[in-house]
């Protein structure tokens, strides 16, 4: 009998655990921030420069939430001093077993690979750049190594003040995004392995999301708005609903994951995106409200949201995508509205199969404006 994706998850996993091997070589992938060796670092690091080498590197603090996130400080040879290599690298691993599971089941390892593989080279956006993307395709570990920002970068938060330039240069980057990938030829080839919205849902509906997600608009009834808290027995299967309703629209490549602090800006004033493991094939709309509706305070969002969502469209039209007028947008809006709620209200109430994954005070802020919108929008009904 095979094995189900679980079990062969558990099991590789007790295979490393049980003969834990340190990682030497570019093709390896460490399965601990303790098995990364300099000889490693090296091939990641200074396979460019002749001569260059890692002789020492030290580990920051762990960071772990839906990804193991860590820093490396690192220390070269002369010759990798005088090249000017990076004095520390931001690593996304998933090393431990909660975090192969989740993204194993949902896809996000292969996505967040994928992207930096094959989609990144091909932007002119402000997003991180990875030195190695890699996974395993049985055990599902994986890691990224980038460039460290630094100080050269802060992320948001979600107390960050979002202003309409802030959230006009959000919609250039998804304009942009979205436009490149406007019935792009690489979707039907090296990306056409990247799940499609309807699926990467579904899949990871499969890994407890129904529970968690009831759970969490349960404890959230202080958060919401009367109106959709009384019908919250049907925000679940409107949210498949919403699901079907834009499962045969027209496909880009989208971020999949744009809540606020996700975006960030460089010392420069550039505002990028990172966090790009939801990378998948759909339809603009899911970006488009869930930037939006986490972005901006209630207020705003309400004051602003005609306008930049013609402001998005706009500029859509201009980077190659089509040309679609506000009016006609607002349906497939309305129904993406959903979804972002069920990341939030999952994240609140999480199955204890889930790793942590983002603060309460995170999530009650983005299930209240998402809520809001929901409500405002009539987004049960939409489809």
């Amino acid at each position: 009998m095979s094995l189900t994706l679980a079990q062969q998850i558990d099991a590789a996993f007790a295979a490393e655990q049980a003969q834990p091997v340190t990682a030497r070589t570019r093709d390896q992938i460490p399965r601990s921030y303790d098995a990364i060796s300099d000889d490693w670092l090296t091939a990641v690091l200074c396979a460019g420069v002749p001569g260059a080498e890692v002789v020492g590197h030290r580990l920051g603090p762990p960071d772990d939430g839906t990804n193991n996130r860590r820093r490396i400080f690192l220390t070269y040879n002369a010759a990798g001093d005088a090249a000017d290599l990076p004095p520390s690298v931001f690593c996304k691993a998933t090393f431990g077993l909660a975090n192969r599971q989740m993204l194993g089941h949902s896809g996000g390892v292969l996505c967040e690979v994928t992207f930096h593989n094959m989609a990144r080279p091909l932007l002119d956006i402000e997003a991180p750049r990875a030195l190695l993307a890699n996974y395993d395709p049985v055990s599902f570990a994986s890691i990224v190594v980038f460039e460290d920002f630094g100080e050269a970068a802060t992320f948001c938060s979600e107390d960050t003040r979002v202003d309409l330039d802030f959230a006009r240069s959000q919609l250039d980057i998804l304009a942009k995004l979205h436009g490149r990938f406007h019935h792009a030829p690489e979707l039907a080839g090296g990306l056409a392995v990247l799940p499609d919205w309807y699926h990467r849902f579904h899949n990871l509906a499969k890994f407890h999301l129904e529970k968690s997600c009831t759970a969490g608009v349960d404890a959230a009834e202080k958060l919401l708005p009367a109106e959709l808290f009384a019908r919250r027995q049907a925000i679940w299967p409107a949210t498949l609903r919403s699901l079907e309703a834009i499962r045969d629209l027209p496909l880009t490549l989208c971020h999949g994951d744009v809540h606020l602090k996700n975006w960030y800006q460089r010392s420069d004033g550039r505002i990028g995106l990172g966090d790009w493991g939801v990378t998948h094939r759909g339809h603009w709309s899911r970006d488009l409200a869930y930037t939006l509706t986490t972005a901006l305070s209630i207020a705003d969002r309400r004051a602003w949201e005609g306008e930049l969502i013609a402001y998005y469209l706009d500029r859509l039209a201009s980077e190659g995508g089509p040309r679609i007028s506000p009016e006609d947008a607002m349906l497939p809006y309305r129904q993406s509205l959903l979804s972002a709620f069920a990341f939030w209200t999952l994240t609140l109430k999480p199955d204890p199969a889930f790793p942590d994954m983002q603060p309460p005070a995170t999530a009650r802020t983005f299930i209240e404006r998402i809520g809001q919108a929901v409500a405002d929008h009539d987004a049960l009904d939409a489809a």
